[in-house]
Formats: C-alpha cells, structure tokens, sequence
C-alpha cells in the first residue's frame, strides 16, 4: 500500500470512530491515531491504538492526515499549528455524490450523504451521516452538516457554521459563519453570522459575537 493511502488521524473521541469507520470503508490504512488527551493515549478505537501527543504528526512527513475532530473551532486551531501538513479529503462509498461537487481539503463525508450536481464544500468541513445537500449549495471551511440535515438547492452556509441533527434550509437561504441551527429548526430566512437559531421558523435566541 502506498504512503499516500496511510492516513495519520488527529483525534480520539467519539467522532473518530466514524472518521475511522469511513477511511476503512474507502481503504485507506491507518498509520497512526493521534489525540493530546493522556486518558485517551493507550486505548483503542476500532482496532486501532490510540497514542499522542496530535506533534507526533510531524514525525510522519510522507503521510496525509485528517482531523477527527466535531468542534469546528478545535479543527481550525489544528490547522494553524500544522501548516505543513497534507489533509485529506474521505468520501464513504456508501454516500451519493454527484461528479460535479467540489470538495476542499480535510473534508469528511460520511455514509448515506447525498451531494448533489455543482455543491461547493470548503475545506475541514463535516457532512455528517444521512445529509444531503442539493444543488449549487454552498457550505463553507470548518462547517458542520449534522445528521439528517437537509439543505435545498442553493443554500450558503458560512465558515464554521453548525446546522443540528435534523435541521432543515429552504432553497436560496444564508447562513452566516459561525451560526448554530438547533436541532430539527427549519431555516426560512437568511440568517447573520454569530448567532444561534433555533425552533419552525428558525429564530435568533442568542447573539454569540
């Protein structure tokens, strides 16, 4: 197996295990999992042991890695502490998604996603297990796609942005970066940056920034 299909994984907690489950389904090998938390180091996930510090990565200088990380904040800080290193993209095989979709680096697709023709997806993002996303979408860097989501056609999510399990967009709605959509909220405005939304309609309860 080439180097380039052996993976170092940075992080440990539950949200590894699907990042894991999601390599092995599109066979790729892991060469190490890395995680900073010593209670972490010395287990194993899946059949792979868990060993740390997340420096170790620049150890393995061949190697791609991924971020197995839910917090969007957390995957932007590892990113600035490893500016060298070469992320990779994992698509599970079990997801639909159309030749078209564009995807930047570090992104996840979990199983039963569906990405339709021309979605945009930035980089370090998560689309989480049974999402879809239609048409001419687009998600931004660190942006997380909860769960059985479901974003119309031309939907824009901004960087960092959290959609909730369940949640759903209305074609041709925004949401701003860093937003959070609580779970099962259905988006029928455009929604700005640094707030949390929740309820059918979705409605601002808390300003974050």
């Amino acid at each position: 197996m080439a180097e380039r299909d052996r993976i170092i994984v940075l992080g440990a907690g539950g949200h590894a295990k699907v990042v894991i489950a999601t390599l092995h389904a599109a066979g790729y090998q892991i060469e190490r999992l890395l995680d900073d938390d010593p209670a972490r180091q010395g287990g194993v996930i899946l059949g792979t042991p868990v060993s740390g510090p997340l420096a170790d990565v620049e150890r393995y200088p061949g190697f791609r890695a991924v971020i197995a990380v839910g917090d969007n904040q957390a995957r932007r800080q590892i990113t600035e502490r490893f500016h060298g290193m070469e992320w990779v993209t994992v698509i599970h095989p079990q997801a639909i998604v159309h030749p078209s979709a564009r995807f930047g680096a570090g992104t996840v697709v979990f199983a039963g996603a569906i990405i339709q023709p021309d979605a945009a997806i930035g980089n370090h993002a998560i689309i989480n297990t049974g999402a879809t996303i239609d048409h001419d979408c687009r998600i931004g860097d660190y942006a997380h796609i909860a769960p059985g989501c479901h974003l119309c056609g031309d939907v824009t999510i901004g960087d960092g942005a959290l959609l909730g399990v369940g949640s759903v967009v209305i074609p041709g709605k925004n949401i701003g970066s860093r937003a959070v959509i609580g779970a099962g909220s259905v988006v029928v405005h455009d929604l700005p940056s640094g707030i949390t939304a929740a309820g059918t309609p979705a409605r601002p309860i808390q300003i974050i920034n």
